[in-house]
């Protein structure tokens, strides 16, 4: 039997809420919330989801090919500063992936390092994610530094 289709004002409303990424990387060691987080990506509209519990899994999916955008629990179990992958991906420049950092303990990142992305405190609402991955991505350290008037020479 076929499913019904979407009401057209349904599958209206559902484009208009579409993430404009296509592919995001979810570095998160607890795998409820890991699940939990790919069901609101797809719900979002995200085609492409990798899902990394470990500092290392997540270098090896960056390796293969740079995501629009990166959830990121900056406490592992694999390492207790997930901000480093961020700061890794933020020396690309301004065709960094933006970055979401996904926290029960926010006081606990750098602030230089909170600056690079939104900061979600744990546990959140799904909207308060889809809300922060709709938000202008921010400009990374080097594309700022790049913006700065140069000094004339003395």
């Amino acid at each position: 039997m076929k499913p019904p289709a979407l009401k057209p004002k349904a599958a209206k409303s559902r484009q208009a809420n579409a993430l404009a990424l296509r592919r995001v990387l979810v570095v998160e060691d607890d795998a409820i919330l890991a699940m939990a987080t790919e069901d609101t990506l797809r719900a979002g509209g995200v085609e492409h989801i990798d899902i990394c519990p470990t500092t290392e899994s997540a270098l090896e999916v960056l390796r293969g090919q740079m995501p629009d955008a990166l959830v990121l629990d900056v406490h592992l179990a694999d390492r207790d500063d997930g901000w480093a992958i961020a700061e890794l991906v933020e020396s690309l420049g301004e065709n960094s992936p933006r970055i979401v950092f996904s926290t029960g303990a926010p006081k606990d990142i750098p602030p230089h390092i909170a600056e690079l992305g939104s900061v979600l405190t744990k546990p959140y609402a799904p909207e308060a994610l889809l809300a922060a991955l709709r938000e202008p991505g921010r400009r990374s350290l080097f594309s700022r530094l790049r913006g700065l008037p140069s000094r004339p020479a003395a």
